[in-house]
């Protein structure tokens, strides 16, 4: 049901009237769109995180050769030898993994500073990490291997590594005992 427009009284049209008296007509009556301002993008700090993550993992650190079927061992000079007993034995509940299979060494170097920054955020701090044993590569030998070692030794927040188990992956992958975040 449509309702029928009341005419405005003159009583109404003059209080209307006197209460917009002072007001001044826009120049325009065109009304902006509303632009959403996006945050800004923090590009010197996403450069300075690329500098360190090649910093912390530099393919200059030169560790020991490694063969295929060697087993990878390394333990922080302060803590006890214990620690790395547990660690080689699985006694340690492995709450994350990261597979670098197929990935070539930069590739595979920004995954791994990836997923251990992203341990860090969660407070995870028992990882398996899958390199490989190098059968697949150039010349068959452990590339991934040789550098997963290398890196893992340069970092601040690795305590310990070994190979896996031989159900984990044997020395084809290694248990990384990582510190507690703060």
């Amino acid at each position: 049901m449509i309702s029928k427009k009341r005419p405005i009284s003159a009583n109404d049209r003059a209080l209307f009237q006197d209460a917009v008296r002072d007001v001044l007509p826009l120049k325009q009556d065109k009304i902006l769109p509303f632009h959403r301002h996006l945050p800004p993008i923090p590009k010197q700090r996403q450069l300075d995180d690329c500098l360190v993550i090649q910093d912390m993992m530099s393919d200059v650190f030169q560790s020991a050769e490694i063969e295929t079927g060697d087993e990878l061992l390394y333990l922080r000079p302060e803590l006890q030898k214990r620690l790395l007993h547990h660690l080689r034995q699985g006694k340690f509940s492995i709450s994350a993994e990261l597979d670098l299979h197929g990935m070539n060494v930069p590739t595979a170097r920004y995954a791994l500073a990836s997923f251990l920054g992203e341990c860090e955020k969660r407070n995870i701090r028992s990882v398996r990490i899958i390199h490989g044993k190098g059968r697949g590569s150039y010349h068959k030998e452990p590339i991934l291997k040789r550098k997963v070692n290398s890196w893992l030794q340069q970092r601040g927040d690795v305590l310990a590594f070994c190979s896996a188990l031989s159900t984990d992956g044997g020395t084809g992958a290694v248990y990384v005992l990582l510190r507690r975040s703060k």
